[in-house]
This record gives structure tokens, C-alpha cells and sequence, in this order.
């Protein structure tokens, strides 16, 4: 695992037999259920979350979602202090700002524009290490490959998130 800087995305999956945690999206005109993601920086999935009602958008809850997320990472002893997390502009949040500074992860958010001047914050973002996000899209493009998890036809949470996770075990047997 190369763990120089940790990935954090978020995705939406169309869930055509409803089910639980399943909500209208209007962007994808569909009842959706997301989740989020957690990678290292050669796209090696290292946590996602439960499954998210598909009506919110990636912030909602985002420090007790990431935290059970780091949490997990935590039990299999891989350290979290001095991580840097790269994530886009969806995750600028305050809350979630102090979280990773709080439990001395090094935040690198994309400035989200909607959050009033971005010259006004005191945060550091580094272009050249955010470059480096694009290996967390390419995770979601090899979700896509598996059908099962492509379109959510599971309607219990559980049966859902065990696709995900064996779907996560295959991409690490293929970069092993």
C-alpha cells in the first residue's frame, strides 16, 4: 500500500428495486444510494461507507460517516496520524476541516466557491498533490466493471455492501 496521501469520493448508485437507504437524486432522475470511499494512492480501496440515502449530497454527516471510516482503517493497525487526504470541493466543509486536524490528518479540499471568498481562508491546498485524486475515479471506473454494484438491485443495506467489499477485495487481488 503506498499511503503518502489517502483518497476520499463519494458515489451515487441507481437502485432500481428501492430498498433501504435508497432516495430520489435529481441529478441522476433515478432513486439513488450513495457511499463513500476511501483509497491509498495506488487505488487499493481502504474503507467505504454504509450506504447513504441517495437525496444528500456528499457532506451530510460527513465527520460520523468518516470517522466509522476511519475507525475501520484503524482496526487493521494502519496508522491514520499524518495521513494526507486529498478530496474534492463537495467535502469543504468546517466541520470536517477541524475533524481531520483534530485526529492529525492533513486535509488538502479543493475550495468550494459556494462557501463564500476563498482568498478569506487560512487553509493550505496543494495543486500538485491534488493531481494525484484522479487514482480514487479510476476506483470508482473498476466499481462500474462489476454489474452487481453498478446498478443496486439488493434492497437490504447489508447485501449491498458486501458486493461492495467483495468487489474491493478483486481490485486488491488484481493489484497484487
Amino acid at each position: 500500500m503506498d499511503l503518502s496521501s489517502i483518497q476520499l469520493d463519494g458515489t451515487h448508485t441507481p437502485a432500481k428495486r428501492g430498498g433501504e437507504s435508497v432516495a430520489y437524486q435529481g441529478r441522476k432522475k433515478s432513486k439513488t444510494t450513495s457511499n463513500l470511499i476511501v483509497t491509498d494512492s495506488q487505488s487499493i480501496p481502504l474503507a467505504c461507507s454504509n450506504p447513504i440515502a441517495g437525496n444528500h449530497n456528499d457532506a451530510f454527516n460527513l465527520v460520523k460517516i468518516f470517522s466509522k471510516m476511519i475507525h475501520s482503517i484503524q482496526l487493521v493497525e494502519i496508522p491514520i496520524d499524518g495521513l494526507f487526504l486529498n478530496a474534492d470541493a463537495g467535502f469543504d466543509t468546517t466541520d470536517f476541516r477541524s475533524y481531520c486536524y483534530a485526529n492529525e490528518i492533513f486535509d488538502n479540499i479543493d475550495k468550494n466557491k459556494r462557501n463564500g471568498n476563498p482568498s478569506e481562508s487560512k487553509t493550505v491546498f496543494d495543486e500538485l498533490l491534488y493531481k494525484t485524486r484522479f487514482v480514487i475515479e479510476r476506483t470508482n471506473a473498476w466499481l462500474d466493471a462489476f454489474k452487481a454494484v453498478l446498478i443496486r438491485f439488493e434492497t437490504n443495506d447489508l447485501h449491498w455492501k458486501g458486493l461492495m467489499l467483495l468487489a474491493f477485495s478483486v481490485i486488491l487481488l488484481r493489484k497484487l
